[in-house]
């Protein structure tokens, strides 16, 4: 039933193309020979045509023939246009077929003048409705798509030129867009559904912490699509805004003084911790070091190298220390013009050693006052992570064993319990993936989901 609008749609359009290349030429001859066109003809034929025009006119508006609410007008017009190119790949197949049986088993009746030029008009209208219904349906999808990421625009520009494989690359793009649309339908009715419940509505407040070398940036959000999931099911979000690159120590004092301020700002008492990467030492840091426990209601760290990086020894012992001051000069310099005011990269880097994690775990116990779990995930190949972390995790897996690119799942492990995100088959799930930094919809495992069932988890905890 949820198809019956685009078929319904394609019946019409396919029905109005046809009329059109069979009508045309015959409307045009007897024109030109007869004076067809009467004052009631003409009144009839222009009648027809504006009827034909704003019925394709609102197919282009509505492909679906429907205006059922979906999760925002983004999703909406992805819709649309992954319709629009469903629309234009079966009408442009049909009246391929249409045109190819007229020409061999239909007599045309016509073969003057005016029956040529309209034979002309009608194949260029017909090209005119395809191209609009493409460039429709494709400017929709570009615009509005993030699971067609750079890859797939890049492929379907440079396969549009290439017989064969354009249709090939335009089918992917329509299922890639098909697929998108209807799952992010699906959790906008789960979200509506639950709205009343509000799963995440904790007592004390979230704060996200983010790992190295990123920053909380207003417009592209470190942690995805996961704050908003966390909004819509009740929860309040902070965000940690410390240094990007920094040492653990530098970091955590941030970190402590944010946490003050936000619980002196809202009076919410303690905050909720979420952690990633080396955000989880930072975090932990605060609280064991700078006096944060008190504010402090739970931590959770996702992927956090708790025993460190055995790989990192490894380079920073093999790589000579001119190259490396030489590297950290580029980089501090970068991530000054990012919002850093002191950045520090080799110390950064060196907290994130096993060796160094081994100190700072000896001298920084767990406060019996906070709750503290943690998440690790795992890769299943190189390939299943984006550059770096396919070109890491061999190294990684040499030094550390099974890890999602950068972090072992043995390093991961912390706290009371422990959460390994992977998927049986398939690519699992990266560095990356645990935050949603990609954006991508990961088949087996649904980031945003997880992270509603973790925040629930805490208020079902009292937290």
């Amino acid at each position: 039933m949820k198809h019956i609008g685009k078929i319904i749609s394609a019946l019409l359009l396919f029905a109005e193309m046809s009329a059109l290349y069979i009508l045309v030429p015959h409307i045009t001859d007897s024109g030109m020979r007869n004076a067809f066109f009467t004052p009631a003809r003409a009144a009839v034929v222009i009648a027809a045509c504006f009827i034909g025009f704003f019925l394709f006119l609102f197919i282009n508006v509505c492909p679906r023939l429907t205006f059922r609410r979906t999760s925002g007008r983004r999703n909406r017009i992805l819709e649309d246009g992954a319709a629009l190119l469903q629309l234009f790949l079966i009408t442009i197949i049909a009246e391929s077929v249409f045109l190819i049986l007229h020409s061999l088993f239909m007599r045309t009746g016509g073969s003057g003048l005016g029956y040529g030029i309209g034979r002309l008009v009608s194949l260029l209208l017909l090209v005119l409705m395809e191209s609009v219904l493409f460039w429709n349906g494709i400017i929709r999808v570009y615009t509005t798509s993030v699971q067609l990421g750079v890859k797939w625009r890049i492929i379907g520009i440079v396969c549009g030129f290439i017989p064969f494989l354009h249709i090939w690359a335009l089918c992917r793009i329509i299922t890639i867009t098909s697929r998108e649309a209807a799952f992010e339908h699906e959790k906008y009715l789960l979200d509506q559904v639950r709205a009343e419940s509000r799963l995440c509505e904790t007592k004390y407040p979230l704060l996200l912490v983010h790992g190295v070398f990123f920053r909380d940036f207003r417009f592209f959000n470190y942690w995805g699509r996961i704050p908003f999931a966390l909004k819509q099911n009740g929860a309040t979000v902070h965000y940690g805004s410390q240094q990007s690159a920094a040492s653990v120590a530098d970091c955590g004092q941030e970190l402590a003084q944010r946490i003050r301020d936000i619980v002196q700002q809202t009076g919410c008492e303690k905050v909720n911790i979420i952690a990633h990467s080396k955000g989880g030492l930072d975090s932990r840091f605060a609280i064991s070091a700078c006096s944060a426990a008190p504010y402090v209601a739970s931590l959770t760290t996702v992927s956090t190298p708790h025993r460190g990086c055995i790989f990192a020894d490894y380079l920073l012992d093999k790589i000579p220390a001119k190259i490396q001051k030489s590297v950290a000069r580029k980089y501090n310099a970068a991530l000054r013009k990012f919002g850093d005011h002191d950045p520090d990269f080799l110390a950064a880097v060196r907290d994130l050693t096993a060796s160094a994690c081994a100190r700072r775990n000896e001298e920084l116990p767990n406060h019996p006052d906070v709750f503290y779990q943690s998440v690790g995930s795992r890769m299943n190949s190189a390939s299943s992570g984006r550059f770096p972390l396919n070109m890491a995790y061999p190294l990684v897996r040499h030094f550390d064993g099974a890890n999602d690119g950068l972090v072992s799942v043995d390093s991961a492990v912390f706290g009371e319990h422990f959460t390994l995100l992977t998927t049986e088959e398939g690519r699992g799930i990266s560095h990356g993936d645990t935050i949603d930094l990609n954006r991508e919809n990961i088949p087996g495992f649904d980031v945003r989901e997880f992270y509603v069932n973790l925040v629930k988890n805490l208020k079902n905890r009292g937290f």
